[in-house]
């Protein structure tokens, strides 16, 4: 049965939405921030832990795989215990377990701390997202996810940045414990101002669906993560991976097709056209933004020689594009067909990539600052109008299922994108090694006479720092390839908008009385 709240004291939402905004998009930001911050500080992490690189890397797995598994999850618990409850514990949770990754002192401490802040924080942003969807009225809902859209890309943005500056001037424990404030602050905010959703205390829980979605979801991270380590397939840990992914996926859709009861999954969600539609997008937008944001750092510094501080003032920018175009598309949206702006945002974000597949090794940083700005652009364009298109004919009932899933679909995306990416790169980069190697040999009359003494393949020296230079060149070329190999999925993605219903903007005018205490 469902319980209401008529007798809530907390102030009414709407006079008080720029304080729910804040709190919310605190613990946004924090979620999203720890993400990427702790990636630059892994060095330092594996010294002082005494532990193998290898090893280290379970920090970052450890995160994902624990996120990725509680996502799904956050429908379930809201409608069981109440929004505004689970929110209030995944903050205390992630908070908590922050501060114990900045206290641990081995390496399996900061795993599973690290383990504890990826359950808690899962249901960080899909709680935030629906929060700011039911406390702001449809025709402002644009602007709602502009806001929103903004704290989900500053995270990320900041993160590599944020945290080699707080390595450097304290220590990587300031990478966690930076957490703590922000955590109270939303906290506060949250508990005095966030109304109580209606609860159903009889809500079932299909155990056996969660537990094989979880092993499917599981499973696939972990092959995502550790593939291009282990050299894929031909290693026995990622064959198992695969299949243990593969097997518990149809279990899980056969148990949800088959489902009496209560299905962890609601397939009344694939019953709207514009929600399928958005999450194969949103899953595009995942795909792209962090595989390019995987790829520029390490391009910037081992090919071009850039310093950490030089490749984040160069990148930096690409955010401030994000968040001029979230704030005008905002605007837009419920002016504009929200299906141009997606395609003028795909369409920059196609023509950003063109141009960084125009590199050079010797080119100015402006020439890299202004691709970013562009897909940035591109990212804020496309983000706004696509989060209010494929809400805006979901019923209210599932949004709390919908955010979940349309947040785990990102997640996946931008895995599956990294990985791909990273993997393409290696390949393609052995390939052009080899190509380029077959026209530098020291029987090449053009060759000896166009090096100087310092690349004479004639000398051992000289040899081996021309093949040095080979594979400089090599990997810089992958790179260029892996850029174009994106601007084309961007492009084959336009013509799938029509799948989306024109008239998008009408759901219920009215706001539930219960969404917010």
């Amino acid at each position: 049965m469902s319980q209401a709240h008529p007798h809530s004291t907390a102030p009414d939402p709407g006079a008080h939405r720029g304080f729910i905004t804040l709190a919310i998009m605190l613990a946004t930001i924090m979620q999203t921030l720890d993400s990427t911050i702790a990636n630059v500080a892994l060095p330092h992490m594996a010294g002082n832990l005494s532990a193998s690189q290898d090893q280290i890397s379970w920090v970052l797995t450890s995160y994902i795989v624990a996120a990725a598994i509680a996502t799904p999850l956050t429908g379930w618990l809201t409608g069981r215990f109440g929004r505004k409850r689970v929110f209030l514990v995944a903050v205390v949770g992630f908070t908590v377990a922050s501060m114990l990754c900045g206290l641990s002192e081995s390496l399996v401490q900061i795993v599973l701390a690290r383990l504890l802040q990826g359950l808690f924080g899962a249901a960080l942003v899909p709680l935030s997202q629906a929060v700011m969807l039911d406390s702001n009225p449809p025709e402002k809902h644009a602007q709602a996810m502009a806001v929103w859209g903004m704290g989900v890309m500053i995270g990320p943005i900041l993160g590599p940045t944020l945290g080699g500056w707080l390595t450097d001037n304290l220590t990587w424990r300031w990478v966690f414990f930076i957490n703590l404030p922000v955590g109270m602050l939303s906290f506060y905010g949250i508990k005095a101002y966030i109304r109580e959703t209606e609860t159903d205390r009889q809500l079932g829980f299909d155990f056996y669906g969660f537990l094989t979605l979880s092993l499917a979801i599981g499973l696939f991270q972990m092959l995502l993560d550790r593939g291009e380590q282990l050299d894929w397939f031909s290693s026995t840990e990622i064959v198992l991976e695969a299949v243990g992914a593969l097997v518990s996926l149809t279990f899980f859709v056969v148990l949800t097709a088959t489902a009496q009861g209560p299905s962890f999954f609601n397939v009344n969600l694939l019953k709207d056209r514009n929600f399928v539609t958005g999450l194969g997008f949103y899953f595009l937008v995942g795909l792209l933004l962090y595989a390019t944001r995987a790829l520029l750092p390490p391009l910037l510094q081992t090919l071009m020689g850039y310093p950490v501080v030089t490749t984040g003032l160069v990148t930096g920018p690409s955010g401030i594009g994000t968040m001029l175009a979230m704030l005008l598309a905002g605007r837009l949206t419920s002016k504009v067909d929200p299906r141009a702006l997606i395609a003028l945002g795909f369409s920059l974000t196609a023509l950003s990539l063109w141009q960084m597949s125009g590199y050079t090794l010797d080119m100015s940083e402006g020439g890299i600052v202004w691709p970013g700005v562009i897909q940035g652009m591109g990212v804020g364009f496309v983000s706004v109008p696509l989060t209010t298109v494929t809400f805006s004919t979901l019923d209210r009932r599932y949004r709390s299922d919908g955010t979940s899933i349309f947040s785990l679909f990102r997640n996946i995306g931008s895995s599956i994108g990294i990985s791909l990416m990273q993997t393409l790169l290696t390949r393609n980069s052995a390939i052009y090694h080899a190509r380029l190697a077959e026209l530098v040999t020291s029987a090449s009359p053009a060759i000896r006479a166009g090096l100087p003494a310092l690349l004479d393949p004639g000398s051992p020296g000289g040899l081996a720092a021309l093949n040095n230079e080979v594979t400089r060149q090599a990997s810089f070329l992958a790179y260029l390839t892996d850029f174009r190999i994106m601007m084309v999925a961007t492009l084959l993605a336009l013509p799938f908008l029509l799948l989306m219903r024109k008239n998008g903007n009408a759901p219920p005018a009215e706001i539930d009385a219960q969404v917010l205490e």
